[in-house]
């Protein structure tokens, strides 16, 4: 993971201590259990940036005996837990929201909408900061940590929208508004469980080594084709390691070529691919040999 993406990570970090504390500060002066509930939320994410911080800081390792393909799936690991995180995060504000409805209602504060709003327009800042920086960079637990932004957005956008009912009808005198921000917390806990599961699906794909998308093997595919005397493709795989592509290639080359001249094809292969596809981090090529209509194997 590049320098920018480590130092987002920590700007991630020091953002979502900050608003845990300020969340489950004003949340138990003012008795807003949405804000609680948020806060807790932000303290999850403590620990997942920490996580992404963590698989950053290994992923950066070179290759070694033990690891000879280097540490990029600390990434996809740190993803994971991210994703773990969020689910029981979002499970347990569901179960804080349904307590709260057999419960007597609380008046609402101003102060706490406040709260809640700062939260939101922050978190947002951050949803844009890091996931440009993640895409920029490749980066699998940046961009998991600005998915993490996103559900934080969610969960405020409830808060307020909660506590600003609440205010409503503490204002207007209408019945069971107080409810409101219990109610809100749950539809957000399932788009955050949602987005969970996704992040996690994700993680176990790169773990399992699943193969690149259909377009970019097509596209390898066909730059494999435009370099001189490859005359057929015999097999592509391709997996995610950290912010990287590992491709493994079978070529078919005249079976007339001499041991150098196989050589040579084969390297222009790798060089062509990672010219064209700048997120290729390294290119494996085996040659097989090829034989015109009539000639013998």
């Amino acid at each position: 993971m590049a320098s920018k993406s480590i130092f987002a990570v920590w700007i991630s970090l020091i953002s979502n201590i900050l608003l845990t504390a300020l969340k489950i500060i004003i949340g138990l002066l003012f008795n807003s259990k949405v804000l609680v509930a948020d806060g807790i939320h932000n303290a999850g994410d403590v620990v997942a940036t920490i996580a992404a911080l963590t698989s950053a800081l290994v992923s950066r390792k070179p290759a070694d005996e033990d690891h000879p393909y280097g540490h990029g799936k600390a990434e996809a690991i740190a993803s994971g837990l991210v994703a773990i995180i969020l689910i029981v995060v979002a499970l347990l504000m569901v179960y804080k929201s349904i307590e709260s409805f057999f419960e007597p209602p609380v008046r609402a504060s101003w102060i706490a909408l406040i709260a809640a709003l700062v939260s939101l327009v922050w978190k947002q800042a951050l949803y844009m900061y890091c996931i440009r920086i993640g895409r920029a960079e490749n980066s699998r637990s940046l961009i998991a940590t600005a998915y993490d932004h996103v559900a934080d957005v969610y969960a405020s956008a409830a808060a307020v929208v909660g506590i600003g009912i609440a205010l409503i009808g503490d204002h207007y005198h209408i019945a069971y508004t107080e409810y409101g921000d219990s109610a809100a917390g749950i539809i957000v806990s399932y788009l955050v469980i949602r987005l969970g599961i996704h992040m996690g699906w994700e993680s176990v794909d790169i773990l399992m080594d699943k193969n690149i998308t259909n377009e970019q093997l097509t596209e390898l595919n066909s730059i494999i084709y435009s370099v001189p005397n490859v005359k057929r493709v015999d097999s592509i795989r391709a997996r995610e390691l950290g912010n990287a592509i590992i491709v493994d290639v079978k070529v078919s080359v005249p079976n007339k070529l001499t041991v150098k001249e196989g050589h040579d094809v084969s390297r222009e292969v790798k060089k062509t691919i990672m010219q064209r596809m700048k997120q290729v981090g390294d290119v494996m090529v085996h040659l097989n040999p090829w034989f015109a209509d009539g000639e013998e194997e």
